[in-house]
């Protein structure tokens, strides 16, 4: 069984909805204030705009698709019962940023089909810029269709990346990697949203990705979206990307091999294999 095109035209419009009033949102509270809370690590924050923009998403998407599945940052699966159709939504996705005013924060919103992401939705609220992505019919940044760069080797390249909230303990922390590619590429950038990493390599103003730790709701609707403007993401084997995985690389798909090569030879001399 599969989507027919009115099926994913109604996912896509709610899609785009809740994505835009969840940014709306954000937007207020960035203009109002709001109080900001931990979870856990100290780097690890939450704030009154995450949860009124989740639960406005979510209300949003449950006035249309009751039935659905619901996978989001803050409050989890919901418990209901199963259903092929599983939206995965980040609320806030660059919370650390929003919380120290710096303009760089996003909505996810992704549509899973029977384990499989099929429209991508990432809204931009500072820019007003919203990347789109649907199975088979491409990727698109405001209504204008967008690829991937055309950079042919990593010397070439702009590469982006970010670290996990355990960063300051664990061992495998990505600094490694981040050192080796540093001196291999032609830039390096940390923007602290994996969303909008993934939204710039689609739309080609980034080239190369990679990440450890990141949740589904991280990279669901940026792997539409990277894949549907040509792109290339997996994991740091070269397998297929699994948005339930521990590891992320994403790229134009020229520097894929060569970006592959680096992770696999620098992890290599420290992370024991099994």
């Amino acid at each position: 069984m599969t989507l027919s095109k009115n099926e994913i035209d109604d996912l896509t419009q709610t899609a785009i909805q809740a994505a835009r009033l969840g940014g709306s949102i954000l937007q207020d509270y960035a203009q109002k204030g709001f109080t900001v809370h931990s979870k856990g690590e100290t780097i690890n924050l939450v704030t009154e705009a995450d949860l009124h923009s989740e639960k406005a998403i979510i209300q949003s998407i449950r006035n249309t698709f009751p039935e659905h599945q619901i996978l989001s940052e803050e409050q989890g699966l919901q418990d209901i019962p199963k259903h092929p159709i599983k939206w995965v939504i980040d609320p806030l996705d660059g919370t650390v940023n929003f919380a120290h005013g710096f303009p760089m924060y996003n909505v996810s919103i992704a549509v899973e089909y029977e384990g499989t992401c099929v429209i991508g939705a990432i809204f931009d609220p500072t820019r007003n810029e919203l990347f789109l992505g649907q199975q088979g019919r491409g990727a698109t940044l405001n209504g204008t269709p967008i690829h991937v760069s055309s950079s042919p080797t990593l010397a070439e390249a702009l590469l982006v990346t970010g670290f996990a909230y355990d960063i300051h303990t664990a061992t495998d922390n990505n600094l490694k990697e981040f050192s080796a590619f540093t001196v291999r590429a032609g830039g390096m950038r940390r923007t602290g949203t994996a969303a909008i990493d993934l939204a710039y390599i689609a739309c080609g103003r980034l080239d190369g990705f990679w990440e450890l730790q990141l949740s589904p709701w991280d990279t669901a609707a940026g792997k539409v979206i990277v894949e549907e403007a040509g792109g290339k993401i997996t994991n740091y084997a070269g397998e297929p990307y699994s948005i339930y995985g521990q590891t992320t690389l994403a790229s134009n798909g020229l520097i894929h091999s060569e970006m592959l090569g680096v992770l696999q030879e620098i992890r290599s001399q420290y992370i024991p294999r099994d």
